[in-house]
Parts: structure tokens; C-alpha cells; sequence
């Protein structure tokens, strides 16, 4: 088990303002791969690296796309995928995975983001949900953009943006970063940092993207993956990276101030722009 570690000091746990637009507060990305299909195996483990990071001072925690049943909702990676075994596999919002995993935040007091197969009667969902520390939903998103390679989930429709004393954060997942309008409508919307758990391809190309989504927006940003974990502040700079393959815990303060750089937000001429919104023909 290998470790990135950042000495924290102890004023850095959790200081929040009253207004949400200043914060400090310390990030844990979990770098870990869940095993398909075994969602109690990977909740023990999840409860196991929780506990850890908090114990090191994370007062905010995020699991990888997928990470309650092994992200087995995409056809290429689980082929011959069939959708009542998946439906099967999924787990309502206030289903007794969740419910666990709510307590486990209430009990560390900690924001805890984790991703799973969403059920909701008859759809299923590739969501993510943050649980505050009082163990309620601080956050739930769906992932807006899927290809043919989820066939069974059915895609979000809303962007939203959490009001925590930590700042105003927003949600994307895997194939959303692709585009840069997911990113800067959050940032729009007043966004001050952007959480991306994933699971799809990593890499150079990757961490060039994630950098400029920080820096096109100016918003701190985590990407969170099994094999991948960038904690990247608004100018562009990775202040934090996993060593290596092997399940690891990704750690970093990040300050959330006020006047967080928007200048590139701030040129914008949206009148020149109306193309950009009309649907292809």
C-alpha cells in the first residue's frame, strides 16, 4: 500500500466562511480499484481507506466512477453485460449501502463522495453523491454524457452546484470533463471546485485536460481514478499525484479564496457566442 503525503497543519482540517467563498479544507482522492460486482468487499475496503485518510486529516473524501460495485455498467469493460444483472447490482439513493455509508461520514464528520450504479425503479444512473458530515446529501449527480458504452444507464440532466461552509462545489463524471462546456457551466454557476471521479482513460492527454479545466475556469479540481489522482489548484498547477499503480491515498490542503482567479471567465463576450447553443442540424 503506497501513500502521497503532505504535511497538514492542524488549522487546515476544516475553516469555512460564512459565505461560502473562502475555504480551506484537506482533499483525499482514493487512487483504488474495487472488484467487480462485489459490492460488500468493496464497501469494507472503502470504510478501510476512509478511515485512513481521515485519520490523516482529510475533512474531504472521494471514491473513483463507480466504485460501489466495480463501474460494471460499461459494456467494454464487463462484456456480455446484461441489464436485469445490473439492475440487480444497483443501489438506491437511500438504500443500506448508502445508509452505511452516510453514517460512516456522520461518524468521521467528514464530506464523503462515492460512486455508484444508481437505482430509481426501473432506471439505472451513473451517479455520485456527497454526503455532508451530519450524514445528509450535500450533493447527487448523474453523469450527463455517456457514449454507447453504457447502454443501461440513463443520462442526468442537471449540473448542480453544493452550498458548503467549504465553498460552492460541482460534479462531473468521466466523459463529462471531455467537454468543455460541463466544466464551465459549473464555473458559471459559481463553482469554486470541481470533483471528477472516473474510470475511462487516464494519461498525458488526461492530465493536460484536467489541468486546463482548472485553468480555463479557475477552480480547484480533483480527478479522482483507480489508477490515476490529480489534485490541481486554479491556475493549472497539479499540487498532488498518485506514485504508481498500487491503491493508494491522494492527499493535499486546497484554500478556497474569494477572489480565486476568473480572469479568463471574466473576458468572455457571451453575446458572440449564441452558436454554440443551437442544435445540430
Amino acid at each position: 500500500m503506497l501513500f502521497r503525503s503532505y504535511l497538514i497543519p492542524a488549522a487546515l482540517l476544516i475553516s469555512g466562511f460564512s459565505h461560502a467563498q473562502e475555504a480551506q479544507f484537506v482533499f483525499a482522492g482514493l487512487n483504488i480499484t474495487p472488484e467487480p460486482w462485489a459490492k460488500q468487499a468493496n464497501l469494507e475496503k472503502l470504510e478501510r481507506y476512509v478511515r485512513q485518510a481521515a485519520a490523516r486529516g482529510a475533512s474531504v473524501v472521494a471514491t473513483p466512477e463507480g466504485f460501489l460495485e466495480g463501474y460494471v455498467g460499461n459494456a467494454n469493460k464487463t462484456p456480455g453485460l446484461e441489464r436485469e444483472k445490473y439492475l440487480a447490482a444497483g443501489e438506491e439513493i437511500d438504500g443500506p449501502m448508502m445508509t452505511r455509508i452516510a453514517a460512516l461520514a456522520r461518524e468521521l464528520k467528514i464530506y464523503l463522495s462515492v460512486g455508484f450504479a444508481e437505482r430509481r425503479g426501473g432506471e439505472m444512473f451513473n451517479s455520485s453523491v456527497i454526503f455532508a458530515p451530519d450524514g445528509s446529501i450535500a450533493s447527487h449527480y448523474s453523469k450527463s454524457h455517456t457514449a454507447a458504452d453504457e447502454p443501461f444507464n440513463t443520462k442526468g440532466t442537471e449540473f448542480p452546484v453544493a452550498e458548503t461552509p467549504l465553498g460552492r462545489w460541482g460534479t462531473l463524471i468521466c466523459f463529462d470533463r471531455q467537454l468543455p462546456e460541463t466544466a464551465r457551466f459549473l464555473a458559471l454557476k459559481g463553482a469554486q471546485f470541481i470533483l471528477v471521479p472516473a474510470w475511462g482513460s487516464s494519461g498525458e492527454m488526461n492530465d493536460i485536460m484536467m489541468r486546463v479545466r482548472a485553468y480555463e475556469n479557475g477552480v480547484w479540481l480533483a480527478f479522482v481514478h483507480p489508477k490515476r489522482t490529480l489534485i490541481i489548484d486554479p491556475g493549472g498547477k497539479v499540487v498532488a499525484s498518485n506514485s504508481g499503480d498500487a491503491d493508494q491515498i491522494v492527499i493535499a490542503p486546497i484554500h478556497i479564496r474569494a477572489n480565486q482567479r476568473q480572469f479568463l471567465i471574466e473576458q468572455r463576450r457571451p453575446e458572440l457566442y449564441q452558436d454554440l447553443v443551437k442544435p445540430r442540424k
